[in-house]
């Protein structure tokens, strides 16, 4: 039954029927395939390359200042409160976190305060995430209070008191604190030179390695707060099994619990985790979040202050924080041997989180993110100040191309390259010659939108702009709005109907900077063709990892959501059981989407059509002889 089942299931499949030659190479470099003639020489390839214009002048501005993309129309009716709001939501939060980090980073609590307000103040000018909040962070301050504790140790800075050889030796705090301070500067100072050198080795961090890096750091984050809800005074200590150590020796110490700081603690966290539930269950009728981070800071303080909880109950107060912020002075370079191997550690870390976060938030609203933005002119000045034996640095990249059919042959070959290649309107056909594992998957998916022309940020962009100008056009009963489309050199301006659905209105020749003297919105695309399906040709794969499975879930996911299926072809039978181990098959990826050849996979995007969601195509059919 079950085999008459597959048979029935198989008949109502789309066939095709080719009839050729048996070809060896030397048979198809003679009869079948002619390279394409390269008419652009090397001179005028670079003399192209480093060509000066205003328009990539402009474009160096704006890549160096992204600040200049949207200041200038920034939609200040629309945008500004609700902006307001969030900055401050996001202010009350930095408060009193970077308070409590600097505690963690083992440097006194106003630089907590510091380092929330410069890297803001910074990435307003160099920053390309719209929504990421850049200020302290548990898991570097962390790392970073590590190595100061380290370098000064509170062994370093033990006073014997004058004329008392008796009595025990005391911690020289102000001197401690201050070395630490030199540390935690110069560490910055080479996670920064970290991130523009070597930012590059984030690929090879995989999600699994970054997760559960984490979840233990989370765990010494915890660990490392114990004895401050306790009031209990612990050593702090690093290196191998701290965490143990520092555990150890709050339950050790357990017994001389202060509890009038446990109350004070518990009471914090009991109001803070009701403020988050109240926060999120009434989020719809709260104008703006109830700020409980900043009520706690407040009430707290409050409290300390009128029943002199420092004095009496012998609590731990942060002190006096100074007013205005500390003049400028340069890092202890002397410190350089010490500390390099560390910057490189939390550089990374803190890089790849920062971007990864900033990913997210640009796939869901639409935007792209520079990763090498937050850097070019310090890069440049490193580059001149250490050489250029360190600046430098090769990259080989695998070489990817879009495949066109030979047409009665069933062969695919690159249509850059070869004349009688030919693309199926409708349809790319992508092939990149390596597996897709975490150091290249991220190469392999921006290589994907580049050269299938293809970019699901920018079809949303688009479509974002086409609603806009179609609530604008409601608004004001005036004639249909126009989008303005550029599509590498052509320009389209498109006009918006009642429909839901965009008509082209003219086509105009290379483009300047600006669209004709319309009320259009300006979308940049790659192409104009409507592509409905894309092939991935995985002939060469013989290999892929967690990482690279989920990179390609994550694409696939992004074309489905703007209406592009993604198919694979060619992947071998190792590799489709590496694919179920790695549970690849849920959600949009089916084995429905896994054809053994390109030419099945293109034959079922024509036979299907496009995606019940997909923009408006018409696919060319395909030879007459090749499917029934």
């Amino acid at each position: 039954m079950e085999q008459e089942a597959a048979r029935e299931d198989a008949d109502s499949q789309p066939t095709y029927r080719i009839e050729r030659p048996v070809y060896s190479e030397a048979l198809i470099r003679s009869k079948l395939l002619s390279r394409k003639e390269n008419s652009i020489t090397l001179r005028e390839r670079l003399a192209n390359h480093f060509r000066c214009s205003s328009a990539r002048a402009r474009a160096a501005v704006l890549s160096f200042l992204p600040i200049l993309t949207w200041l200038p129309s920034y939609p200040v009716r629309r945008f500004l409160f609700s902006d307001v709001v969030s900055g401050l939501s996001t202010g009350v939060v930095q408060l009193p976190q970077g308070l409590a980090y600097a505690m963690l980073a083992a440097v006194p609590p106003v630089y907590g305060l510091y380092s929330s307000f410069y890297p803001v103040l910074l990435y307003t000018f160099f920053g390309t995430s719209r929504h990421i909040s850049v200020g302290t962070f548990a898991v570097m301050s962390l790392m970073i209070g590590g190595v100061a504790v380290r370098e000064a140790p509170d062994d370093m800075f033990n006073v014997l008191p004058a004329n008392a050889s008796n009595m025990s030796a005391t911690v020289d705090t102000e001197a401690r604190d201050a070395r630490r301070v030199q540390v935690a500067v110069m560490l910055t100072t080479l996670i920064l030179f970290g991130v523009l050198r070597f930012g590059f080795v984030t690929i090879y961090l995989t999600e699994p390695l970054v997760r559960g890096f984490t979840t233990a750091a989370s765990l010494h984050v915890f660990v490392s707060q114990l004895k401050y809800l306790l009031g209990v005074k612990t050593q702090r200590f690093c290196g191998v099994l701290s965490i143990v150590y520092s555990l150890k020796a709050v339950l050790w110490n357990i017994t001389s619990t202060n509890v009038a700081t446990l109350i004070l603690g518990l009471v914090g966290i009991v109001f803070l985790y009701l403020v988050k539930y109240v926060n999120e269950r009434f989020k719809k009728k709260l104008p703006v979040p109830i700020p409980g981070e900043i009520i706690v800071v407040m009430v707290s303080t409050g409290v300390s202050y009128g029943l002199s909880l420092s004095d009496d109950y012998m609590v731990d107060v942060v002190g006096k924080i100074p007013t205005g912020l500390l003049p400028p002075a340069a890092p202890d370079f002397s410190l350089f041997p010490r500390l390099i191997t560390d910057s490189f550690t939390v550089a990374i870390v803190g890089f790849s989180m920062d971007i990864s976060l900033a990913k997210t938030f640009a796939l869901k609203h639409g935007y792209s993110v520079d990763g090498n933005q937050a850097i070019w002119l310090v890069a440049c000045a490193a580059s001149v100040l250490l050489g250029l034996d360190y600046g430098l640095l090769v990259a080989v990249f695998p070489k990817s191309s879009v495949l066109g059919h030979v047409p009665g042959t069933g062969l695919y070959y690159d249509v850059d390259e070869y004349e009688e290649a030919a693309e199926y309107e409708g349809i790319k056909i992508f092939h990149s010659n390596s597996s897709i594992y975490f150091a290249n998957s991220d190469l392999y998916v921006t290589s994907l939108k580049e050269k299938t022309g293809v970019n699901p940020e920018h079809i949303q962009a688009a479509r974002k702009a086409r609603k806009k100008q179609e609530a604008k056009a409601n608004d004001n009963h005036s004639s249909p709005p126009q989008i303005c489309v550029k599509y590498g050199k052509q320009e389209v301006t498109r006009e918006v109907s009642s429909d839901n659905h965009v008509a082209v209105q003219h086509i105009n020749g290379p483009v300047g900077d600006s669209c004709p003297d319309v009320d259009s919105e300006v979308v940049h695309l790659k192409t104009p063709n409507a592509v409905h399906s894309i092939v991935l040709d995985w002939t060469p794969v013989t290999f892929i990892d967690s990482v690279g499975a989920k990179a390609i879930k994550q694409v696939s996911k992004e074309y489905a959501a703007v209406g592009v299926r993604v198919v694979i072809a060619a992947c071998s039978r190792s590799l489709l059981a590496e694919l179920d181990t790695l549970q690849f098959f849920t959600g949009v990826m089916t084995p429905d989407v896994m054809f053994p050849t390109v030419h099945d996979a293109v034959l079922h995007c024509h036979h299907s059509g496009s995606c019940p969601v997909a923009v408006a195509a018409v696919a060319a059919p395909p030879p007459v002889e090749e499917l029934s």
